[in-house]
């Protein structure tokens, strides 16, 4: 009797022991979250985004690089063409071999290179709170999961639990029939009670291993190895009481996905810009130099290779202005396009805003309410494990049927599950308001 007496204590002291335990072998909530995000397929690809906006930097920096160019040619020519060193045509054999080098840099267009840098680095931007992004979204799916697990493990406890106070109480029943204070309809009614909680047993298994199975996939965790896990949680954490306003201020100066949408309205502005900048003329300079050489095939007293590498070289400088006239519209359209991919990227940060905001609203609300929720709960607990214990004193006695000691275990049952499940929902509540504050998800 004093066992169930201290059933309601004894589980929940059980239960934080559990989370307090660093068994070997057994990973904690910060390691599940470490592993997902290293082996999460969605994180890898918003990482091979995250190379591509690299690239396309370091392509604006070069853009601002002088081109330098080399050519090499070589020419027969057969029957009738220009001889080289006298300008007049010819009939005979020739061949001709020339060598260039140049480079050339655009002075002036219409800004462009410069918005683009500034785009990309904007992308670049963009692409690393995308990174952000991606791990806080795998993380809070693997907290929700790992959450579900550590459900799953209370039950089967519970249930076990249980299911031995039940065959406690089908042994005194047998000892209790044989001295005839007890019927056989009593004795089958605790048999058909063990029976049930048995059953219980086998089902919250198979609903934690479908939980685990879960977890696993949120990991890319292999499938076939073992995954136990340890908790760390500390239930007695009363919420803190901030505003959603006060949180929301923070918020967004470094929440990722406001970030994220702010560089995309920053990289679309600049592409506005680089677009607009195509209707400017263009202005560039270059210099080079050349060399030939010359051979008559039908004469043997042609100059050798080396001198006329040096008498034919030369030096050259030009300048270019290009001033775009009509070019089938397609400036104007792809303006047209910036423009509108510039209103989206403002309207997706607007919404970015908004949502923020109700997002932090509902946590706090869910996170005190939550907290409510479970010292109603604890309370509801400690009753029914009272009522339990008096209502199987009064079976002892005989002032109680089995069915009213299987009605009172079984509200008992139920209240520790709504207890642990509170718990579990402010323990989410408490990580993803934390995550809006800015405490982060996992530590690197």
């Amino acid at each position: 009797m004093k066992h169930l007496f201290f059933t309601g204590v004894c589980m929940m002291a059980c239960l934080h022991l559990y989370s307090q335990e660093k068994m070997e072998g057994r990973w904690s909530l910060q390691q599940c979250i470490q592993y997902a995000i290293k082996h999460n397929h969605e994180v890898r690809l918003q990482q091979y985004t995250l190379n591509d906006y690299k690239a396309e930097r370091t392509r604006a920096i070069g853009s601002f690089l002088p081109a330098i160019n080399g050519s090499v040619n070589g020419q027969y020519n057969f029957g009738r063409a220009v001889d080289p060193e006298t300008n007049i045509y010819t009939n005979v054999s020739t061949f001709h071999n020339g060598y260039s080098l140049s480079a050339s840099i655009p002075l002036f267009d219409g800004l462009m290179r410069f918005h683009e840098l500034k785009m990309a680095k904007a992308n670049l931007l963009k692409g690393k709170h995308g990174v952000s992004v991606q791990k806080d979204a795998v993380a809070l799916k693997v907290i929700r999961s790992f959450m579900d697990v550590q459900y799953y493990q209370g039950m089967v406890e519970m249930a076990e639990r249980k299911r031995e106070e039940s065959e406690s109480l089908l042994r005194q029943t047998l000892v209790m029939l044989e001295v005839g204070t007890k019927g056989e309809a009593d004795v089958a009614q605790m048999r058909a009670t063990v029976a049930a909680d048995d059953y219980e047993v086998t089902r919250q298994q198979h609903l934690l291993s479908k939980a685990i199975l879960t977890l696993k996939e949120q990991m890319n965790f292999p499938i076939a190895d073992s995954l136990a896990l340890c908790e760390t949680e500390d239930w007695n954490a009363a919420p803190v009481m901030e505003t959603a306003e006060q949180i929301y201020e923070q918020a967004q100066t470094y929440h990722p996905q406001i970030l994220q949408a702010e560089q995309a309205f920053q990289a679309a502005k600049y592409s506005f810009r680089a677009a607009k900048g195509a209707f400017s003329p263009t202005i560039s300079l270059g210099a080079g130099v050349s060399t030939s050489y010359y051979k008559n095939l039908d004469s043997p007293n042609a100059l050798t290779f080396g001198e006329q590498w040096k008498n034919n070289a030369g030096q050259y400088l030009f300048a270019t202005l290009s001033i775009p006239l009509f070019n089938r519209l397609n400036t104007l359209m792809n303006v047209r396009k910036q423009r509108n991919n510039l209103r989206r990227a403002k309207e997706s940060l607007d919404y970015q805003h908004t949502e923020l905001q109700r997002l932090i609203t509902e946590a706090v609300f869910e996170q005190q309410n939550s907290w409510k929720e479970t010292e109603k709960m604890q309370l509801k607990m400690e009753s029914d494990s009272i009522a339990s214990l008096l209502t199987i004193r009064k079976w002892e006695e005989g002032l109680a049927s089995p069915i009213d000691v299987q009605t009172a275990t079984v509200i008992l049952l139920q209240s520790r599950a709504q207890l642990l499940q509170c718990r579990l929902t402010y323990s989410y509540n408490t990580h993803l308001l934390n995550y809006y504050k800015g405490v982060p998800l996992w530590t690197e």
